[in-house]
């Protein structure tokens, strides 16, 4: 029996449609704070910056899902399924956000918040491998699609780090967080680029 494949453009707008979804739902989180003047900033403070890290990690995965799945011209059953299933992790977000700041950010919040993170990166990490599965097939397995799947892994790496971190430094650990979400803002940063050929010489 053939295995159903199908264009990524129907998986890609299903995607964009939940990842909008889910930062909706965070910003419906943001609370306005009961006192005035600076006092009330310095209370939100910690708020929004949260929701700064969540907001930026939900982003970047939307660039980095729209960079990888455009790296494909076909969608099999494996790549639909790791898709739906980083889409379930992704879509936690919220909740685990909304955790750390009702327990103000204590360090076994931050550190659930950050284990939901590795949770979401690790998914994210297999649907890269399903494309890379298919582009294998396809011989279009480049070495910079090897050297962003290290630089998957290793953001994980990063990710464990912190949650022990988050009991001692649970800002610090938050800190670690955001790092590895700058260093995603391009899909390839950090990354060599391919070495070209150079023009055969007559």
């Amino acid at each position: 029996m053939a295995h159903h494949v199908s264009t990524p453009a129907r998986l890609e707008a299903f995607s964009d449609g939940v990842i909008a979804v889910i930062i909706t739902i965070m910003v419906l989180e943001l609370k306005v704070p009961h006192q005035d003047g600076i006092a009330a900033l310095r209370a939100v403070l910690p708020t929004l910056c949260l929701y700064l890290i969540s907001f930026a990690f939900v982003g970047i995965y939307w660039i980095n899902h729209h960079h990888l799945v455009h790296r494909t011209e076909e969608a099999d059953e494996l790549i639909l399924y790791a898709n739906l299933g980083f889409l379930f992790c992704l879509s936690l977000l919220p909740f685990f956000t909304s955790y750390v700041l009702e327990k103000k950010m204590d360090p076994y919040s931050v550190a659930i918040y950050i284990a939901s993170m590795i949770v979401t990166g690790f998914s994210f990490l297999m649907l890269r491998l399903a494309i890379g599965r298919r582009l294998r097939h396809a011989g279009k397995f480049e070495a910079e699609d090897k050297a962003v799947e290290r630089k998957n892994w290793l953001s994980l790496f990063v990710y464990v780090i912190a949650i022990p971190l988050a009991f001692q430094h649970p800002r610090l650990s938050l800190g670690l967080v955001a790092f590895v979400t700058v260093i995603w803002i391009t899909p390839t940063a950090g990354i060599k680029p391919r070495e070209e050929h150079p023009p055969n010489r007559p």
